[in-house]
């Protein structure tokens, strides 16, 4: 009898794993991150994969525009008070679709992309590039910091009827789980004059 318990207790735990990786399958994950240094501070690359579920696509495609950000923070760590946040950098970005010219639309600031597919659009949204991070205090080489990385569907952009729904689904909960390491900061590029 215990054995079988066992059996049915190992199998309730396989079929809940497998249910959460079905559910997990639409979502964000960050692929890689490198900081660099340039000639005006520092900046950071990163690569994501985004995939929409199907309420989402049916959102976008019947009008909806889907904002998303994409927060990089360094930390400074402190043994008697919480980490102080040194530096950051924040971007939100906004995926439409446009019935028409039966186009997707990636808007960053006043610059826009048109795609002929959702997937070439994803593709570019998750490619980040030379995004650079605004320090609040001097950043010093050779200390350490703690980055952390998040990307996340802002549901606070939605138009107020698909707040309250997204408050009640899980199906909008649309974000990656924060990526924190420890890093050093690169040494700067050396500016004209030859100071760092």
């Amino acid at each position: 009898m215990a054995r079988l318990l066992h059996v049915i207790a190992m199998l309730l735990l396989a079929g809940g794993l497998l249910l959460a990786a079905a559910v997990r399958a639409e979502d964000i994950r960050i692929q890689s991150v490198t900081l660099d240094a340039v000639d005006e501070g520092f900046q950071f690359n990163a690569d994501v994969g985004i995939t929409l579920n199907p309420m989402l696509e049916r959102a976008l495609e019947k009008g909806i525009v889907l904002y998303f950000v994409t927060e990089l923070n360094l930390l400074s760590p402190r043994w008697y008070w919480l980490d102080e946040k040194v530096a950051r950098s924040k971007q939100r970005e906004a995926l439409s679709y446009y019935a028409l010219t039966r186009q997707y639309r990636l808007g960053r600031g006043s610059l826009s992309q048109s795609f002929s597919t959702l997937k070439e659009a994803l593709q570019v949204l998750g490619r980040v590039r030379n995004r650079p991070i605004v320090a609040n205090s001097e950043l010093k080489q050779g200390a350490e910091y703690i980055a952390e990385l998040r990307v996340w569907l802002d549901l606070s952009r939605l138009p107020k009827p698909f707040q309250v729904e997204a408050l009640s689904s899980r199906e909008w909960a649309l974000s990656s789980d924060t990526l924190q390491w420890n890093v050093s900061l690169p040494m700067q590029k050396l500016q004209h004059g030859g100071r760092p």
